[in-house]
């Protein structure tokens, strides 16, 4: 299996799609090891072992632009629209879940399955929008990280920025050393972030009272489109691309083998996203303890000065680190999924520095600007609702083919789910442009 985080460069020329006949059956060695692989010890090591890309994917659900729509569903209306933060994580679970079965069953990413099966005009408009939400997420990245400076040490946000850029540099300069331990640091910083969290909730004594927010209701129309621009800004079209990518499995990998090898992805997918969800929880529960009816403003300087107010400097504290350590690592995530969907669409690749040098040009361009932070954040938003539909219509495609998936296929009542889902969060995506543009 190639490593999505190297830099070798890659042939635009797209594999046969593999079918069940083209698979190669188990050998007799291979055999023997799924005897020995369905032990409990064997199934733990082998989800220990896919925690990495889970945790990976996880910190594309507490970025930056979680930050401020769960503080804000919060701050507005207390614990009422936790539900959705629920509801959107179980879609998350399960859309995560489509991207690791293409990449399982065909190894193969979702940008190289499209460069194999779309035309090529198609193909190009897929890339184009693809690059779009890549820049998009660089830009709510950025903006996070150099608020998270500012609010910590007074830096300004332009010159915080490329702090921020700097240090994503710097990070990558992990990648040489392998894809584990940028996955072990990734790891680290998610649990910078859930640690927090867990500071702010245990201070405000937010989880007193959280259940009534497990209630499905709405109290107004901007309880309704915050609700909208909660769960339609969930999914995040690069961690599709990404997680498909890293869940690519060896080409002479047994059925078998594929098998057990997207068990393992799926309970790593329900222990990371599920800390993912308890810290977007957490985000939405600490605001509606804290600063529900006290007028805050929404914005992320205005949330943590808030939080200082009411919880004490550590908690404020707690929050601007948590929100560094999202725009960072959320920084690095955006670069390696940049690199996947340049290498699937177009069969190209360049190093990831340079990549990085020429993605950090629009978010510092639009800061230089003098655009409001909290504004910039809506802009990402924009764009990545605009690339939602770009990345799961596709992926309910493929993995509904049985000659692209082989017995990894889609069961009927999974294909039906995934039209759901796919067709509520294109809605919603829909539904949150109209909203900002209308507005």
């Amino acid at each position: 299996m190639l490593d999505p985080l190297s830099t070798r460069r890659v042939p635009d020329t797209p594999l046969a799609p593999p079918t069940r006949t083209a698979e190669p059956l188990a050998e007799p060695a291979d055999r023997g090891r799924s005897a020995a692989g369905t032990t409990a010890g064997s199934r733990l090591r082998m989800t220990l072992a896919m925690l990495g890309p889970a945790f990976v994917v996880s910190v594309a659900y507490v970025d930056p632009g979680n930050f401020a729509t769960n503080m804000t569903a919060g701050t507005r209306y207390g614990p009422m629209l936790l539900w959705v933060i629920a509801a959107a994580n179980v879609m998350a679970v399960f859309v995560q879940y489509l991207a690791c079965k293409a990449g399982v069953a065909t190894g193969r990413d979702l940008p190289q399955l499209c460069r194999a099966h779309t035309p090529r005009p198609l193909n190009r408009t897929l890339w184009l929008q693809a690059e779009l939400v890549a820049m998009a997420t660089d830009l709510a990245e950025f903006v996070g990280g150099a608020v998270a400076l500012h609010i910590l040490f007074g830096i300004p946000l332009l010159p915080a920025a490329f702090i921020v850029a700097a240090t994503s540099l710097l990070l990558l300069t992990l990648a040489p050393e392998g894809r584990r331990r940028f996955e072990i640091v990734t790891a680290a910083l998610l649990l910078v972030i859930l640690a927090g969290f867990v500071y702010q909730a245990v201070a405000a004594g937010a989880w007193s009272g959280a259940l009534s927010g497990m209630r499905p209701r709405f109290a107004d129309t901007q309880s309704i489109l915050l609700a909208t621009g909660m769960i339609g800004a969930t999914v995040m079209p690069h961690v599709i691309y990404l997680h498909s990518s890293l869940a690519r499995s060896p080409a002479r990998s047994s059925w078998e083998r594929k098998r057990r090898q997207l068990r393992a992805h799926r309970s790593a997918l329900f222990i990371a996203l599920g800390i993912a969800g308890l810290v977007n929880a957490s985000m939405l529960t600490i605001a509606a303890a804290a600063l529900h009816g006290t007028g805050t403003q929404d914005t992320l300087e205005a949330f943590h000065t808030g939080l200082g107010s009411v919880l004490g400097p550590g908690a404020a504290f707690a929050f601007a680190l948590a929100l560094l350590a999202s725009g960072l690592a959320s920084s690095g995530v955006g670069t390696f999924a940049g690199q996947v969907i340049l290498r699937g669409f177009l069969g190209r690749r360049i190093p990831l520095t340079v990549r990085r040098l020429a993605t950090m040009a629009p978010p510092l361009v639009v800061l230089s600007l003098g655009v409001e932070p909290t504004q910039a954040l809506v802009l990402s938003q924009v764009v990545l609702s605009f690339g939602v539909p770009f990345a799961l219509v596709p992926l309910l495609v493929f993995t509904a083919r049985r000659r692209i998936m082989g017995d990894l296929v889609n069961r009927c009542a999974t294909t039906v789910a995934a039209v759901v889902v796919s067709t509520v969060i294109s809605v919603l995506n829909v539904l949150l442009l109209v909203r900002t543009f209308a507005g």
